[in-house]
């Protein structure tokens, strides 16, 4: 029984690897999309979940209409693939919602008008869920 496993020791670890090797991790490379308020102000959201991904494309599309809003936690500081904002999203809490509190809303000038305040009493824990947020279009890498 020993030798027999010794003797399937060997492909069965390259098996693993090889398999191993092939998936990974189920990340996939960030995508960046403009989206703008009912100010008609613009902003970029970086987004790595590849499902998330999808769900922006498919809205961009018109393959979905379902959870057209943006939705995550904010990062007081600028990112630079949206240097015109002190804040950008946390781009591992971006999701995408259909209707939130309203602890949550505010458009993008008011939010940097009001970043100081932020994690507070304006905007919980930095929550930040425009209801008016819409993707306008997907743009390329930084």
């Amino acid at each position: 029984m020993r030798r027999l496993l010794t003797r399937l020791g060997g492909p069965v670890a390259a098996a693993m690897l090889t398999v191993g090797l092939a998936h990974p991790s189920q990340a996939a490379d960030p995508a960046y999309f403009e989206f703008t308020d009912i100010t008609h102000e613009r902003a970029i959201v970086r987004i790595d979940d590849p499902a998330r991904i999808r769900h922006a494309r498919d809205l961009l599309s018109g393959v979905t209409d379902e959870r057209p809003h943006v939705i995550g936690r904010i990062v007081k500081r600028q990112a630079p693939y949206n240097p015109r904002w002190s804040f950008h999203y946390d781009p591992g809490t971006v999701d995408f919602f259909d209707v939130a509190i309203e602890v949550c809303d505010a458009t993008l000038p008011y939010v940097e008008d009001h970043l100081d305040e932020a994690g507070g009493a304006f905007l919980p824990g930095l929550h930040w869920c425009p209801w008016t947020s819409r993707l306008t279009r997907e743009v390329s890498a930084p």
